[in-house]
């Protein structure tokens, strides 16, 4: 399953969001949205928001969340590393 974080650099939850998946062995592919005007459309269209962090697994999307409420995510999706 691919796993996708849309962020911006300067967004101190995604950086705790990828600090928390790469400590925890997560494979997955940052994508900087204040870099990337179509990555930020795209991440729009999946997530129906504005807000990063976003995480994409599969077809399981959070968005504008902190690291606590990551864990329960990927918990209840049976998302590993």
């Amino acid at each position: 399953m691919e796993l996708k974080l849309y962020s911006r650099e300067w967004c101190s939850w995604c950086i705790d969001a990828k600090e928390y998946l790469e400590a925890r062995g997560y494979k997955f592919t940052a994508i900087d949205v204040g870099e990337d005007r179509q990555a930020y459309e795209e991440m729009k269209e999946l997530s129906e928001q504005t807000y990063v962090p976003t995480f994409v697994a599969g077809d399981h999307v959070i968005a504008n969340f902190d690291t606590d409420q990551l864990e329960k995510f990927l918990s209840e999706h049976q998302i590993n590393p």
